[in-house]
């Protein structure tokens, strides 16, 4: 087994790869779309590990891109070796890391299901930074959306609400793990051209004319069939405890079901208990967990 950095005439061969095995790995990063616009460059560093007939048997990509230099780390697109051998594992991620000096860690999620891979990766001396559940809604009936007097819900106008969105988002994920690096006006406008952007599912609420909360649905994939996710769901963090999540949280459900999905999607960190009470009275159930690893470089 060799180990060689990814060329243009193999992405394709790359891709094929990453489709064959993202069931087994966190695929956030691996939707068809993603690797149609995947781009070989500084921000996707890729190594390829091949066997003796030059076929791909692993593979590491990572994700350097303006928010995750910012805050001095990267994660992996996908990690995985089909040998399941420590030593392909070890020369990959040895390859990858010489992309890292400037960057602080780092990190993975896997499924909590594959064992195999957490053994490979805890045998690299990766450690537990967090788990989050993936929890799903089935097309139940929606309880009215209540919105409490003297707040407004807005749907997000481009050019106009960039810096409310980031003043609301920034603010409450200051101390949420994986989410403590600021949005930037950039970041919030690339959400506004992604793939899976949908017209009117980011909205904004105010109280009179002060942002507090925010929310976004986006169009996605799950178990091979459409599905709305839900994502971020922010309020700031002196208007929490007030129902506002919730009001929030039922206006994008109702959205979802204006625009046709029977199903919605969201993600909430394992310490992020409140969040998830108030997800499961709702009427999410948990359908997967992950855990997310972390090496440290420095």
């Amino acid at each position: 087994m060799r180990v060689v950095s990814l060329e243009k005439e193999r992405v394709s061969d790359f891709g094929g790869y990453c489709k064959k095995h993202r069931s087994e790995v966190d695929d956030s990063y691996l939707y068809d779309f993603e690797l149609r616009e995947f781009v070989l460059d500084d921000e996707n560093p890729t190594y390829l590990a091949l066997n003796e007939q030059d076929e791909i048997v692993g593979t590491a990509s990572l994700v350097i891109d303006d928010y995750h230099k910012r805050g001095k780390r990267a994660r992996f697109r996908i990690f995985h070796c089909e040998t399941q051998d420590m030593l392909c594992y070890q020369q990959l991620l040895e390859a990858v890391l010489k992309h890292t000096t400037d960057l602080d860690k780092v990190f993975l999620f896997i499924p909590v299901t594959n064992k195999k891979l957490i053994e490979m990766i805890e045998g690299l001396n990766f450690s537990v930074e967090r788990y989050a559940f993936l929890l799903v809604r089935e097309d139940l009936d929606i309880p009215e959306v209540e919105i409490p007097d003297g707040y407004e819900l807005r749907t997000f106008r481009p050019g106009q609400d960039e810096e409310h969105w980031l003043k609301v988002r920034n603010a409450a994920f200051s101390t949420l793990k994986g989410s403590e690096t600021p949005l930037t006006t950039e970041g919030v406008k690339k959400l506004l051209t992604d793939d899976d952007y949908l017209e009117g599912g980011m909205m904004i609420l105010f109280d009179q004319e002060k942002p507090v909360g925010v929310i976004r649905g986006a169009d996605d994939e799950y178990d091979e069939a459409p599905i709305m996710n839900i994502g971020p769901v922010a309020i700031l963090p002196e208007y929490q405890g007030r129902g506002l999540g919730r009001s929030l949280l039922r206006a994008s459900l109702r959205f979802a079901k204006e625009k046709g999905y029977n199903r919605t999607i969201l993600s909430v960190n394992g310490e992020n208990e409140c969040a998830q009470a108030l997800y499961i009275q709702e009427g999410f159930k948990q359908v997967e967990a992950v855990v997310c690893y972390q090496y440290f470089i420095k």
